[in-house]
């Protein structure tokens, strides 16, 4: 009989035992990691003086993980999530297993490169490049809730028609499913979803879907895993949900009924083989029988999973969320929004869903620049404008900016990825639209060797987007998140600030030749004029 412990019991044992470290932070030393979303405080001791965060609690909407490094040569790991706060020029870490003070670098990159051959080594193994080599277009900000076969086509078709690079990867998202956890087209939406897997693919697309851990409670794979009773009367084995702590109607075990987004349902157990091998079977059926090339596995948050609950190995909430990683392990065409650890594999971490605003701009770069140093090589900005839907409809509560829209795209031409959603040909025109266009056709210039990045970060398990300070130690960028190296020979500086048509970039040591064709010997500070068509960047010779 299989044995369950609640995690309420695990907590109360933990904290008996709680783990605790203290890091005075040295002159000159700033720190990054923890989560992706306080990229824009990093480095931390450095940008800011304090950071408050508990990843055993939340994930803050994005990657999480228990590692901090430094540009002095130090890091801090644990094997199970934590709490930190710097405070007083004080780390101070809170979890339940030993954390640990490495001082095993010089540099930032250094103690990154050390960490992660202990901690997180590198695969060896890329995501499916496609995602890489051609800009991405996500289906939710045009179709939302109403996701359909002749809408995804006519999306497809007009990429090519307004000028944009055919080819790449389409994601169709949340709604062309029947239900949640029924993982079937909607036969209302969805005439022939082979056929048009099949004339996708005919265009040069690969074929994402959306999924999620989530199963709605009255639906055949909740009876399965609940009842052990599959459709047509068979009986199997039962178990995979997170499941009640208290036994209720019936003497029955119920699934934990959990809130999310779109409503009230039960919630996978990603720890329990019947769990893992039943969310597998239905996403490789979806290959097997529609030609569905990979998915993107959204939700899946540390905070989702509240106790008190029962899962199969006593799992905490993060090791809930690490679990849900590995799946996308076995589909090499996969994106994750929501993660735990799992540094050094080919999974792509997306930007959680950013406002359309300046300030969710000004994220970007210093969040990528953060998921890098956490261990997630393969990270894709958020969609192209913000992936606030509401933002992009006529009756928007704020009016749209097409010039956050052009330095949003700017932003994104360079990074590993570059994902569309709201179409660029429907929310804009003129300068405008050119510019998007540019941006696009700028990511094709440098395909090449952004894919070339993307192989060699896999071997090396280095960032492809890097800090200037991880490239380029000890030249005084220490601060510097509003520019970035992708790989060793890229410096790309986008325009981030409305209105400007000037901004400062850093040349480290070298000779660089700018998107102008000047060349400048560093290093240096430079002024570069920003009009609206131009995305500032630099490579070295």
């Amino acid at each position: 009989m299989m044995r369950v412990v609640t995690a309420v019991a695990l907590a109360t044992a933990l904290a008996a035992g709680a783990e605790e470290l203290k890091v005075k932070v040295l002159p000159g030393e700033g720190w990054w990691g923890g989560a992706t979303v306080y990229g824009t405080k990093a480095p931390y001791g450095l940008k800011t003086s304090a950071v408050d965060f508990d990843i055993r609690k939340m994930n803050y909407e994005n990657q999480a993980v228990p590692l901090l490094v430094s540009t002095k040569g130090r890091s801090v790991w644990s094997d199970k999530a934590f709490a930190c706060t710097l405070a007083d020029g004080v780390l101070t870490f809170t979890g339940d297993a030993p954390i640990v003070l490495a001082t095993e670098g010089k540099d930032l990159r250094t103690a990154f490169l050390a960490a992660a051959k202990k901690h997180f080594p590198a695969s060896g193994k890329v995501p499916d490049l496609a995602l890489v080599a051609k800009p991405q277009w996500n289906t939710w900000i045009e179709l939302t809730y109403n996701q359909n076969q002749g809408d995804i086509l006519a999306y497809a078709k007009a990429i090519k028609a307004n000028g944009f690079p055919e080819g790449g990867v389409i994601m169709i998202d949340d709604t062309w499913q029947y239900g949640y956890g029924i993982w079937q087209f909607d036969p209302r939406r969805f005439s022939d979803p082979k056929a048009m897997c099949d004339e996708l693919h005919s265009l040069g697309y690969k074929v994402m879907l959306w999924v999620c851990p989530f199963v709605s409670m009255d639906s055949p794979g909740y009876r399965e895993m609940v009842f052990g009773t599959r459709d047509a009367g068979r009986h199997c084995e039962k178990g995979g949900l997170v499941m009640c702590k208290e036994k209720t109607v019936y003497g029955q075990g119920f699934a934990k009924p959990t809130a999310w987004w779109n409503g009230v349902s039960a919630i996978l157990d990603l720890t329990h083989p019947l769990g893992a091998a039943w969310f597998a079977r239905e996403l490789k059926r979806l290959q097997d029988d529609f030609g569905v090339d990979g998915f993107k596995l959204d939700a899946g948050d540390i905070d989702e999973f509240q106790p008190p609950y029962v899962t199969y190995r006593a799992a905490s909430p993060s090791e809930l969320c690490e679990a849900y990683a590995k799946i996308g392990l076995e589909f090499p065409l996969n994106e994750y929004r929501a993660c735990f650890k799992m540094g050094g594999q080919p999974l792509v971490q997306r930007l959680c869903d950013k406002g359309h605003n300046w300030a969710a701009v000004q994220q970007l770069v210093p969040d990528m620049i953060n998921c890098g140093l956490m261990g997630h090589s393969f990270v894709c900005p958020d969609m192209i404008g913000g992936g606030s839907w509401m933002a992009f409809m006529p009756d928007a509560p704020m009016p749209f900016d097409p010039e956050l829209f052009v330095r949003s795209a700017q932003a994104h031409a360079l990074a590993p990825m570059m994902q569309f959603s709201a179409a660029p040909w429907r929310m804009l025109k003129g300068e405008h639209l050119e510019a998007v266009r540019a941006a696009a056709w700028t990511r094709m210039k440098f395909a090449d060797y952004i894919l070339s990045v993307a192989k060699d970060s896999a071997k090396s398990g280095e960032p492809m987007l890097r800090a200037m300070e991880y490239e380029f130690p000890g030249e005084g960028a220490e601060r510097l998140t509003d520019q970035f190296m992708l790989g060793s020979k890229l410096l790309v500086a986008p325009q981030v600030v409305k209105g400007a048509k000037t901004r400062t970039v850093f040349i480290p040591s070298g000779t660089w030749t700018a998107d102008d064709g000047s060349v400048v010997t560093g290093p240096k500070t430079v002024e570069v004029e920003t009009p609206l068509s131009r995305l500032p960047y630099f490579t070295k010779k």
